[in-house]
């Protein structure tokens, strides 16, 4: 598992939003740059440790680029940013405060399951994108 020079995404895998977050980010990432794993797989607890976050962190999106690592509201700017598309635009939102920024974050993630509901098991890729995600 070398993430020197990736783009990494570690999502809450079975969390609805979340899941659809991922498919969104694969059909708008053109040059099939981003990988991804579960907060709660082995690898996804692995890359989190090395971030320097805890291992039982399961309550945001972490995007890690090179040997740097982002969570919240920024981690999903700087990823909007290397999409295809007009979504690229949100990463203007980049310019107000982070904490204001992580204080929308947090409600939404805080009430991401009982708005958008949950799964029993972490999304299983197709064959076609299995090369894209670490287990």
């Amino acid at each position: 598992m070398e993430a020197n020079d990736g783009h990494i995404i570690l999502f809450d895998g079975v969390c609805n939003l979340c899941n659809g977050a991922v498919q969104y980010i694969i059909k708008r990432d053109g040059k099939g740059i981003f990988k991804f794993a579960s907060l709660q797989s082995e690898a996804g607890k692995a890359l989190l440790v090395r971030s320097g976050l805890p291992r039982d962190h399961l309550k945001s999106f972490v995007y890690i680029h090179g040997n740097r690592f982002y969570t919240r509201s920024t981690a999903a700017l700087k990823v909007a940013r290397q999409l295809n598309g007009p979504v690229q635009l949100l990463y203007r939102f980049i310019i107000i405060p982070k904490w204001i920024r992580d204080l929308v974050y947090d409600l939404i993630a805080k009430n991401r399951y009982r708005l958008f509901g949950r799964q029993d098991a972490c999304m299983i890729p197709t064959p076609q994108l299995k090369e894209r995600f670490y287990s």
